[in-house]
């Protein structure tokens, strides 16, 4: 993938966006797929696990280097305890703030401020590199429809495409594709929880969480813009 310093969250985000109209689609459930990706990364790399169910830090002072994994770390190690599917929502936006800010300040997106009603200050984002957003979708196709065999696609990759495809991107799949492909996207989501069992448990609780949150969000309210 380009991009390879990118997290998992970051770069389900850029693969919101639709680089012809600059502007993200789908974004009334964007946060709970970002949110997703940071739960699973951090899954991924032993820093969270599950305990009977039970989003688990196994070391409340442990650290990433990345903002937004590690602000979500915090949170869950401060928080109630929780199970995934409900972490997948639970102060969801929090995560995609972040993630959001941390874009601007590497420069994917640029960050515009404005009012709302001329008082209230809010924050709108542009897609400031198109060339990256399309090579790191062209890439993600690739671990879609292969030929690369999923025994070969590395397990963030393979969670890119699971969650991805979960969420019913379009920037980054149609419906039809996504159909095509079912047995594939399958096996990359096995793929992505490969590391152990409980881990494989992780990812299937986390990608159903948002396909509900996904289809709760198109029945019940319009794409909107990508602000704060």
């Amino acid at each position: 993938m380009p991009n390879g310093p990118l997290s998992l969250p970051a770069r389900l985000h850029l693969l919101a966006w639709d680089t012809t109209k600059r502007r993200i689609t789908g974004s009334t459930h964007l946060h709970h797929l970002v949110r997703a990706g940071a739960l699973t990364e951090l899954a991924q790399r032993g820093l969270l696990v599950d305990d009977d169910g039970i989003v688990t830090p196994v070391d409340p002072d442990s650290r990433t280097g990345d903002v937004v994994l590690d602000g979500l770390l915090e949170l869950v190690s401060e928080s109630r305890p929780r199970r995934w599917k409900p972490w997948v929502t639970s102060r969801a936006r929090v995560t995609l703030d972040a993630v959001q800010a941390q874009l601007a300040a590497e420069g994917y997106l640029r960050a515009r401020r404005k009012r709302v009603l001329g008082i209230f200050p809010s924050v709108e984002y542009e897609l400031d590199r198109v060339p990256v957003v399309e090579a790191l979708r062209e890439e993600a196709r690739g671990v879609l429809e292969g030929p690369v065999p999923v025994a070969d696609v590395g397990d963030r990759d393979a969670a890119l495409v699971a969650l991805a495809t979960a969420a019913g991107l379009r920037t980054f799949a149609s419906p039809e594709e996504r159909g095509l492909h079912r047995a594939r996207i399958d096996e990359l989501t096995e793929r992505a929880g490969a590391a152990a069992p409980a881990l494989r448990k992780v990812v299937q609780d986390v990608r159903t969480a948002v396909v509900v949150a996904a289809a709760a969000a198109s029945s019940t309210a319009p794409a909107t813009t990508a602000s704060n």
